[in-house]
């Protein structure tokens, strides 16, 4: 059977999406540029958001004090040994806010990147509060000869949410954003975290009506994570009822749910977040990979006979 975005797999997945931009693989290389956020220095707030370790994230690679050229050609190499047909790279500016520069840096860094044999593209990791006309403008500029997408953190639909793990923005900054890059043709996607403080399975399920009126070309949904030395894993050892961390099966048979009422336009690139286990206070998945956390939802999904958008209106 072939689902409506054109081919048998019970999900609108970012694999086939590349397949049909690039005709092939192209893999991405995550960069660390040196940037912050406007909660860690000052302008905003401080300690940034109190699930955060930006390093769990990052490659061995990626460090600022190395040149964006130098962490893309050792990604390339770091890819090389599992991906050895990838000769297209996108380059990745992941850790914190990629946009919270002046346009000059910006212009440079992204410049530099683009100048790498290999890389075909951008992708901007960044907040919607930290984007404005001029970067927007640009960027639809370095569209005409590149591939460029925005990546916003976005983490929940629910002010209170938002607030309580001191995001510093609100839902309504998103949706703007959001929509300002739909109007600049910029492909668009977001993440967001299930599980956060306060909000029970009907408010997570029902963020998935709210998140499919969104002009979104891809999203990431991630399990919340509790990561060693946070502000949230203190809050979690003072008082563990504050969350209700996920376990494997409690997860996939969440995300299978709320998929099935999810609009089957977006591009869904994650399911769940994986990071290694010594960053972690608690790990309900253990070590498992992303590759076998995905196999057991398409698995399941198999065995319930659904599919992304089943009961979507």
């Amino acid at each position: 059977m072939n689902y409506p975005w054109g081919d048998s797999r019970r999900f609108n997945s970012y694999t086939a999406y590349f397949q049909r931009q690039f005709g092939g693989r192209v893999q991405k290389i995550s960069l660390d540029a040196g940037f912050t956020c406007p909660n860690r220095d000052g302008t905003m707030g401080r300690g940034g958001c109190t699930f955060c370790v930006n390093e769990a994230f990052n490659p061995s690679y990626c460090q600022p004090s190395k040149s964006i050229s130098q962490q893309l050609e050792e990604g390339k190499a770091f890819h090389a040994k599992r991906y050895r047909r990838a000769t297209r790279y996108l380059a990745y500016f992941q850790a914190y806010s990629n946009t919270y520069a002046d346009l000059q840096s910006l212009q440079k860094m992204y410049a530099e990147a683009l100048s790498v044999e290999g890389v075909v593209g951008i992708v901007i990791g960044t907040r919607p509060d930290v984007i404005s006309d001029e970067v927007f403008e640009m960027l639809a500029e370095l569209q005409k000869s590149h591939y460029i997408m925005l990546e916003f953190g976005i983490e929940s639909v629910y002010d209170q949410s938002l607030k309580r793990v001191n995001r510093g923005h609100d839902f309504a900054t998103a949706r703007q954003a959001v929509e300002r890059a739909k109007q600049y043709e910029i492909p668009v996607g977001a993440h967001f975290i299930f599980g956060l403080p306060g909000e029970t399975r009907r408010m997570m399920l029902d963020a998935a009506a709210i998140i499919s009126t969104l002009p979104l070309t891809t999203v990431k949904f991630h399990q919340l994570q509790l990561f060693k030395n946070t502000a949230l894993a203190a809050e979690y050892m003072q008082d563990p009822t504050i969350l209700q961390l996920f376990d494997l099966e409690t997860y996939t048979d969440f995300i299978i749910d709320f998929i099935e009422i999810f609009n089957p336009s977006i591009i869904i690139e994650r399911f769940a977040s994986e990071v290694p286990p010594p960053y972690l206070l608690s790990a309900p998945f253990g070590s498992m990979r992303y590759d076998a956390v995905l196999q057991n939802i398409e698995k399941k999904m198999a065995a319930r006979d659904t599919y992304q958008g089943k009961y979507f209106c």
